[in-house]
């Protein structure tokens, strides 16, 4: 990992590939409670043809977890300046949940930049039935138990039952993931996450978009992703079944061929 300071924080970022400019860049963001490790298989599928870029996003993984409510507009920008710091002028954008959300803001204050958006597990808003939700996370996480205290909650959710029973060991990484992930970084990220309303700004997202859901995923159900594609000109759907919110994670195969064929379909 390397580090960079950007808008006012550093920021921690891996590259893989050869930066040259005659390749493509993939550039992801990973998913409230994780961090870039998330995204290793695709990573290991797109490295050989793309510069991949990977980050953790601002309170997670290696990155500073600054004290406070995070924006949307904030996150946006962290990944506006990381980049500029790397010279990376057009770039394929995919994100998941938290990723997806931060993504489309991107998309809709500097259009020129995304080539193509892959959203997963993906909303524009959160309905204010959320609002409960996401304040008993925070007194969870804010008692002596800390990130212990909504472990299982959330990791029911990333996953199937069939990966809990058939992939101990990635199940084991998901859950060490989300146990180092710094408390006030959870918190400051849900404050973002949970009062954004992007709704009426999709129509400025002028680049192909393709909206990835899990079959399973009650995390972020379908019909947050309907929203998405009701507002996005270029939007269109592709369902991974036998999967539940971290599709890329619990069906790789599946995730990277929907995202193969889509990049490979052009703008």
């Amino acid at each position: 990992m390397e580090r960079a300071g950007l808008n006012g924080i550093e920021i921690a970022y891996r590259v893989d590939g050869d930066r040259s400019p005659t390749r493509p860049w993939l550039v992801f963001a990973h998913a409230l409670g994780h961090d870039h490790s998330m995204w290793d298989a695709q990573a290991e599928a797109f490295g050989r043809a793309c510069n991949i870029l990977r980050y953790d996003l601002r309170g997670h993984g290696a990155s500073e977890a600054p004290r406070g409510d995070y924006t949307l507009e904030q996150m946006a920008e962290d990944l506006r300046a990381l980049l500029d710091h790397l010279s990376v002028r057009r770039c394929h954008f995919v994100g998941l949940s938290l990723g997806a959300m931060v993504g489309q803001l991107a998309a809709i204050r500097t259009p020129l930049r995304f080539v193509s958006l892959t959203l997963a597990g993906a909303a524009c808003r959160f309905s204010p039935q959320m609002q409960p939700v996401w304040a008993g996370r925070i007194a969870a996480v804010r008692s002596p138990l800390g990130m212990d205290a909504i472990i299982d909650a959330t990791i029911s959710g990333w996953f199937t039952a069939a990966f809990f029973a058939g992939r101990p060991a990635d199940l084991t990484r998901a859950v060490q993931v989300l146990r180092r992930t710094p408390m006030h970084g959870y918190i400051g990220a849900i404050a973002a996450m949970s009062r954004a309303d992007l709704t009426a700004r999709l129509a400025a997202v002028g680049c192909p978009v393709l909206v990835i859901a899990g079959d399973d995923d009650r995390v972020i159900p379908l019909a947050y992703a309907e929203q998405v594609l009701l507002h996005v000109p270029q939007a269109r759907l592709r369902r991974i079944p036998g999967a539940a919110h971290l599709s890329n994670v619990e069906q790789p195969a599946d995730f990277n061929a929907a995202l193969r064929e889509f990049l490979a379909s052009g703008p």
